[in-house]
């Protein structure tokens, strides 16, 4: 696949990103793609392994056809890559932009050289199809006349709405929010996805034939029972949207927010009225805390800057990550390590520090005399981990510290999905609160009922959103069919 001498004639080559002191000034996407002839030669990189553990599972999860497409993107037969990717990957148009890319960790010339740019061919495939053409409605031929409701709107409820619909059966799908996207009109910034681009997306499966039905909220607006009632079948794909909350002293005070508090606003007054309407949670002229390390977490640092915040740190409970692989994560394993990620390039450049504080535990928050939070009290602390054991951590005495906080975000993870919909349907739950499906059924306690994506898992990726969106409507086509022509 590829050149077979390309990996040691071209150097990776990734996209290209605005200046981080530029791309502060407004909240549009900032990566722009490689020439052609670039492109082509990042596809020849791909080093025709033998085994592709890109695509394995240590890799891809939707099972990429990965070295194939990379062949396709080098010989420029780039509407053969186009079908190629769109045969496992109903979103590549936001796997290419948002998702962390396994199957780069996984490559097989990761090993001892830089990763081919799996993620950047992906990304340059889908975008060129787009702009020839290529991307358009694939109206079904024949309907069986099944009837599908699906509850939310996120990668993994879009997925399986696409996949039913392309096996004929009638798809209504249901969002609680004013736009259709879930996660990915609300839930990742603009500057990272463009909203733009989901709603070209989203109007495309409309074209298809997908019913969307925004502002209805199922369990408050719709009766669930309904819909059992109405349907051959329920899916439910409502995320894992529960913040994880921090009951330090103080909590109450004004001016500490859930990150997707403080994310959904701004892209909705963003969309709504490019900001003007004021209707959003503002950083401009705060000292902002942001406590939470992973992507959701830095999307919160970006937005602030954007803002204007007079300054921004951002807390992490546990240690430094490595800079490289370390023998607790060897390859093909996908790594934690420390990357410095845009959110973290802006505050850089705009005031001269990394935001991040390691090892380090919030203990209260200080409020004024008029109850809104004025700072942060924190204590450091090590890590240790005896053998056998969970890491454990200790309090260092003597580190405590106090910070300056106008605006303090919480951006810690989610526990499971909301209470409504299952409690009102009477579904299983598992022990972490999720609605409890067997992964490769995904058929819950209820006859009719599945459930798929974070609500099933767990918070997790939009790649593995879009694999358990798939699969639930093979396994649904397959109950409302007797068999099943979806992969």
């Amino acid at each position: 696949m590829g050149k077979p001498t390309g990996f040691l004639e071209y150097p990776r080559r990734s996209v290209i990103d605005r200046d981080p002191a530029e791309r502060v000034k407004d909240f549009k996407e900032f990566h722009t793609h490689l020439d052609e002839r670039e492109r082509r030669e990042q596809g020849a990189r791909c080093m025709d392994c033998g085994t592709p553990f890109c695509q394995s599972d240590y890799g891809c999860p939707v099972d990429n056809l990965i070295p194939e497409w990379n062949d396709l993107v080098y010989h420029g037969r780039w509407e053969e890559a186009f079908k190629r990717l769109m045969k496992t990957n109903n979103f590549p148009e936001y796997t290419g932009r948002v998702c962390p890319a396994p199957c780069e960790s996984a490559c097989v010339l990761a090993i001892n050289e830089p990763a081919v740019t799996i993620k950047d061919n992906e990304c340059t495939i889908i975008d060129r199809a787009y702009d020839t053409g290529l991307m358009k409605p694939r109206v079904p031929a024949i309907r069986t006349g099944k009837r599908v409701a699906i509850v939310g709107s996120g990668p993994a409820g879009l997925a399986a709405a696409d996949q039913l619909n392309q096996a004929g059966h009638l798809v209504t799908v249901f969002e609680r929010d004013d736009r259709i996207g879930g996660l990915l009109m609300y839930g990742i910034p603009n500057m990272k996805l463009d909203k733009g681009l989901v709603e070209k997306r989203n109007a495309i499966m409309m074209g298809e034939g997908i019913d969307f039905r925004p502002g209805v909220w199922v369990g408050r607006d719709l009766d669930p029972q309904e819909l059992l009632h109405e349907y051959d079948a329920v899916l439910l794909t409502v995320g894992a949207t529960k913040p994880r909350d921090l009951p330090a002293r103080g909590r109450d005070l004004a001016g500490i927010h859930f990150a997707m508090q403080f994310l959904r606003a701004n892209t909705r007054s963003l969309l709504d009225s490019n900001l003007e309407d004021g209707d959003y949670i503002s950083a401009r002229g705060k000292h902002v805390v942001v406590i939470g390390g992973g992507d959701t977490g830095t999307d919160c640092i970006g937005t602030s800057v954007r803002h204007g915040a007079l300054s921004i740190v951002n807390f992490e409970l546990l240690p430094r990550p490595a800079t490289e692989r370390t023998a607790e994560y060897p390859w093909p394993l996908f790594p934690r390590l420390l990357k410095n990620d845009y959110g973290h390039e802006e505050v850089q450049a705009r005031f001269g520090a990394d935001p991040r504080q390691f090892s380090i535990l919030t203990k209260e928050f200080v409020g004024d005399e008029s109850g809104s939070v004025r700072a942060v009290r924190t204590v450091r602390v090590k890590w240790h981990k005896p053998p056998g054991e969970r890491p454990q951590m200790q309090e260092i005495p003597g580190s405590e510290e106090q910070w300056p906080a106008d605006l303090v975000l919480l951006a810690m993870g989610f526990l499971g999905p909301e209470d409504d919909i299952a409690a009102q349907l009477g579904l299983d739950r598992d022990e972490r609160s999720n609605i409890r499906a067997e992964f490769g059924a995904f058929s819950t306690s209820r006859p009719k009922v599945f459930a798929a994506g974070d609500a099933r898992r767990g918070q997790s990726l939009v790649v593995w959103a879009i694999k358990e969106g798939r699969e639930a409507a093979r396994e649904m086509d397959r109950f409302l069919m007797g068999h099943t022509i979806l992969a």
